[in-house]
């Protein structure tokens, strides 16, 4: 039986036999996070070795294990309390393995961004996929085509923002000689955001047209409220309520035309303001609301720590935790005020605040002291006014802002049992494919 999006999640929705083999996968210098005396080994026999934070080599970025597990209970947990589906965006990760753990919890499906994307969801299997975004490229829909021709169990959503859009997708289909229909979204945006129709009468046309085409479904409506705010102040709040309420009357709008079977959905949500989305949008009739958040599962200490909503409200869901740490370790103190670490742009994120220093290795907790990071060269970042709690030779620990992009930086990331640790204890390595 071909499957759609909205329909009901049957089974895992990932093969768990391609996340297994992956700790197959022999280590070697192509790992800069894999120190050499685990080259040649596979990933589960060095595990099996016991081996601790001191193994490694700096720089380093590592994800906390505890912290990972109570971020996707919390968030699944949330959900399932506001009665919203969930398909966290895998591109935050591009991780089979937190995946599977996101899956396993309850999620709907995983979000993508791109073709190449889907291509790496579905070498692992992954059955329910949304893409946020528009696909007019005629070779990747050739071969979407065929992927959904040969796999009926396999559902797959996208998003389609003009009408000359929804043409080029229908002629590309057509050539490609589509035996199933391609299921859309009509994406609604907002003044000066990103894609996106510019209002509810351009999104209504563009419905028409999808209706038309033999080779699309229309399955409900869609978009990206973070693309319109970037803080919580009363102005972004403002205005990410109104474009989600301009979201529901699109819903509303288009609630006679939907083909029979499953519920429209009605999809938007990052990580900010996933709270907003459920009280505008989780009470509309007859839709499956499907929040997209990502950047969740490893949140952050920055930009996410400021501007989530379980922190922002507090009240009894205990918020989320930071799970992403930097290791770098000072390798110069040219000036009195000014050390260099060996961790740079190649390593760590920097495009949503610089890192900050949290503590160091056997010694001083720098949080809440003069000690911060000032700039990041692309090996090297600036740290100020630590003066002597940080010595060369000294490792630090240091938090990061933006997991978006701080996951692609590394092709396997060391799990630690808890970075609070005296001794933290390797306990994974997450492969992520970009």
């Amino acid at each position: 039986m071909e499957q759609t999006f909205a329909s009901s999640a049957d089974g895992p929705g990932i093969a768990g036999d391609a996340v297994a083999a992956l700790a197959d996968e022999t280590l070697d210098w192509r790992f800069k996070a894999a120190p050499p005396e685990s080259w040649g080994h596979s990933v589960r026999d060095w595990l099996a070795t016991g081996p601790t934070l001191s193994s490694l080599g700096t720089p380093l970025l590592t994800l906390d294990a505890a912290a990972l597990d109570h971020n996707v209970r919390t968030m699944a947990d949330w959900c399932a309390k506001a009665g919203v589906a969930l398909t966290p965006h895998g591109k935050t990760t591009m991780a089979p393995a937190l995946w599977q753990a996101q899956l396993a919890a309850g999620s709907h499906g995983i979000t993508l961004a791109n073709l190449p994307q889907v291509r790496v969801a579905r070498a692992f299997g992954v059955q329910r996929i949304l893409l946020a975004n528009t696909v007019v490229d005629p070779a990747g829909l050739a071969w979407l085509a065929a992927e959904l021709a040969a796999d009926p169990g396999f559902a797959f959503l996208c998003w389609t923002d003009s009408t000359e859009g929804v043409r080029l997708m229908d002629e590309a289909l057509r050539a490609a000689g589509a035996e199933r229909p391609v299921e859309v979204l009509v994406e609604l945006g907002g003044p000066g955001g990103r894609t996106g129709a510019r209002g509810v009468e351009a999104a209504v046309e563009i419905a028409a047209a999808v209706l038309r085409a033999p080779t699309l479904r229309l399955a409900g409506v869609g978009g990206y409220e973070g693309a319109l705010a970037h803080d919580a102040t009363a102005e972004g709040l403002t205005t990410v309520r109104h474009y989600l309420k301009a979201l529901g009357e699109l819903h509303g709008r288009l609630a006679g035309a939907y083909p029979d079977g499953t519920p429209p959905v009605v999809s938007a949500g990052g990580s900010a303001y996933f709270d907003l989305v459920v009280e505008e949008l989780a009470a509309l009739p007859e839709a499956l609301v499907v929040l997209r958040s990502g950047a969740y599962i490893a949140h952050d200490d920055g930009f996410y720590r400021g501007i989530s909503p379980l922190a922002r409200h507090g009240g009894d869901t205990a918020p989320f935790r930071g799970a992403l740490h930097g290791w770098a370790r000072v390798t110069s103190r040219p000036e009195p005020h000014l050390a260099l670490l060996d961790a740079g742009k190649r390593d760590l994120p920097f495009d949503e605040g610089l890192p900050e220093p949290q503590l160091v290795r056997g010694g001083a907790h720098l949080a809440g002291t003069a000690a911060r990071i000032t700039a990041l060269n692309d090996q090297h970042a600036f740290l100020r006014d630590a003066g002597d709690l940080a010595p060369i030779g000294a490792v630090l620990r240091l938090g990061v802002s933006h997991p978006c992009t701080a996951f692609d930086k590394w092709t396997a990331i060391p799990v630690l049992d808890s970075a609070d640790a005296a001794e933290p204890k390797v306990t994974g390595l997450v492969r992520t494919f970009f």
